[in-house]
């Protein structure tokens, strides 16, 4: 996709709308530490500054001239959590002239949103929440997000991959080990992304020798 350019006047975050239900809300925590180290760093906070400058948030333009976030879902709770009100935008594409049933589907086509549950299960529309406080935590997610940043999936460009692998995982590490112990509950999950059964997902590395 061509990239317009990005919009240089900030927008703020509450208004900005999900294309997803949930978000890992272990993730979201790291990315608030993230931020915080950033912030204080610097007596003029140059480095949160710039951190803003290199995560510029891909939105599509939807009915009513709302904005839609494409990625980033994670740290645009983050951010707003930390009490930041604005950030850059990067419009994708205007969709505007379309009406709410129309411009979903749309989306759903060509894999720019995704609807579906903290059970992993496919949801109407109308439960993508309307500003970013309101997404559920998936812990599957947070499984997902830290299996990849551990190695043991490549980062892909097919939409919402670390979801895909989230759902493997959903079906095959239980829900209490992720809460009681994360580390043992990743662990297992390297195990999974090692395997043969992982094989379809995208990024899958295949096993080691």
């Amino acid at each position: 996709m061509t990239f317009r350019e990005p919009l240089l006047k900030p927008v703020a975050i509450a208004e900005l709308r999900p294309t997803q239900i949930t978000v890992g809300y272990r993730e979201v925590r790291q990315k608030r530490m993230a931020w915080r180290e950033r912030a204080v760093a610097g007596p003029h906070g140059e480095k949160a500054a710039e951190y803003l400058g290199q995560h510029m948030i891909p939105v599509i333009v939807g009915p009513k001239g709302r904005r839609y976030i494409l990625d980033h879902h994670h740290l645009c709770l983050a951010l707003h959590e930390e009490g930041v009100r604005d950030i850059l935008v990067n419009v994708l594409a205007d969709l505007s002239g379309l009406t709410k049933s129309s411009f979903w589907v749309y989306m759903d086509n060509r894999g720019w949103c995704h609807p579906y549950g903290v059970e992993g299960k496919r949801e109407h529309f109308d439960e993508i929440p309307v500003n970013v406080a309101k997404m559920a935590d998936d812990p599957y997610r947070s499984l997902a997000g830290e299996l990849r940043r551990m190695g043991g999936f490549a980062k892909d460009t097919t939409p919402f991959s670390e979801f895909i692998w989230a759902d493997f995982l959903r079906r095959r590490v239980k829900v209490k080990l992720i809460a009681e112990d994360f580390e043992a509950a990743l662990k297992k999950a390297m195990t999974l992304a090692a395997g043969k059964d992982a094989a379809y997902l995208p990024g899958w590395c295949g096993p080691t020798e």
